[in-house]
């Protein structure tokens, strides 16, 4: 069995592959670069002249040698690895007639719980004030999730005051936890919304009402710079979602308070990448709790993963039901009460619906675009 061709898809906000073989057999995969899929499209199309008459199950190798042909550290680049990847472990997981999850250990879990999305990426909004995240909370809760996740800014956050937006942003944290009672956790996402000191000034403000992580509180340009908000605040900080190797994430294993890291299946180089850093990460006594809002190939290739790995924790999850996603794909991941049902299917146990898939066009974000009163850009 050789490799023989790549075809790939831009749907929605990511790049869809199918990776085929000379017997027939083929696999697909995702790759998550969401603001500049057209890149990695790109990328995955050079590199099938790299991998083209490989054997598939040689996962290492092609990681490796891809990575390092010319060793520069570009999301576009791991993106299309990460899609390649997840297609070669669904073409090996067919080959010998097994889940991926069998594949990388067997289970260690028999389910995987959901941390659902508030806001744009899910059923539930308006996030209109306290009110709107108190609201949106209790109707994920009510569905029979334990778990939400939620970024606790008004809309104009970035033409607020220093101690309004973190007066405003503290009163929506306290609406959702009296909303939901003590049961139930809550992870914290500033979206990289914050300087160093207001972060750590915020994280203070809400340490009372026990947030489960606190999610990426500055951008992700220096990992020390993380580290100095770790070491000032008393909250378990998530970090990791914009990096994309496992050197990037050794070094956030190594600063105060890191006790979650959040790597994107879909870009932080599929399971073959993925894996190392659960597996580094464990060694730091570290969590894992992917980043994750796009493809339902790679929902389900997290389902797999989360399955095996000791130290994974939670699945990010946007409800897939109900919205083109479940059209593009044969099946989606079942949830039930809070919780994935973990595949018992050859592969991912997921296919692609092509003709499908060409009547969905590219959508393009917004992007951080949040502005100050005197015009400046919010996110520094």
């Amino acid at each position: 069995m050789k490799i023989e061709k790549i075809e790939t898809w831009l749907v929605g906000q990511w790049l869809t592959v199918r990776v085929t073989c000379d017997d027939g057999t083929y696999g697909v995969g995702e790759g998550n670069f969401w603001s500049y899929a057209e890149a990695s499209e790109l990328m995955a199309h050079r590199i099938i002249d790299d991998i083209r008459g490989t054997e598939p199950r040689d996962l290492d190798r092609i990681w490796n040698y891809v990575y390092r042909k010319y060793s520069f550290r570009s999301p576009a680049l791991t993106s299309a690895m990460s899609a390649i990847d997840m297609a070669l472990w669904d073409i090996r997981g067919k080959r010998f007639q097994a889940p991926v999850w069998d594949m990388l250990g067997g289970k260690y879990r028999d389910r995987v719980r959901a941390i659902v999305l508030l806001g744009a990426y899910g059923p539930y909004g308006p996030l209109d004030g306290p009110t709107g995240f108190a609201s949106a909370a209790r109707a994920a809760k009510n569905d029979g999730y334990t778990a939400l996740k939620m970024t606790p800014f008004p809309k104009d956050w970035g033409l607020k005051a220093y101690s309004d937006l973190v007066r405003q942003n503290t009163t929506i944290v306290e609406a959702v936890r009296e909303e939901v009672g003590w049961e139930f956790d809550i992870g914290i996402e500033i979206h990289r919304n914050m300087s160093p000191a207001e972060g750590i000034v915020f994280a203070q403000q809400i340490e009372k009402f026990l947030p489960y992580f606190y999610e990426d509180p500055i951008a992700p340009d220096s990992v020390l710079s993380m580290g100095d908000v770790g070491r000032n605040i008393r909250l378990p900080l998530a970090v990791g979602e914009r990096n994309n190797t496992i050197w990037e994430f050794r070094e956030y294993c190594q600063q105060p308070n890191v006790a979650f890291l959040k790597p994107d299946i879909g870009l932080a180089g599929g399971f073959t990448h993925c894996r190392k850093i659960a597996a580094m990460a464990e060694g730091f006594h570290v969590r894992i709790a992917p980043h994750h809002f796009l493809g339902p190939i790679s929902t389900m290739a997290l389902v797999h993963i989360a399955a095996a790995m000791p130290n994974w924790d939670v699945n990010e999850y946007a409800p897939e039901k109900g919205t083109f996603k479940e059209k593009v794909v044969t099946n989606i991941a079942e949830v039930k009460d809070g919780y994935f049902v973990i595949p018992e299917e050859p592969g991912l146990g997921i296919d692609i619906v092509v003709d499908e898939m060409e009547k969905q066009q590219r959508i393009f974000s917004n992007g951080e675009t949040a502005t100050r009163p005197d015009g400046s850009i919010a996110l520094r």
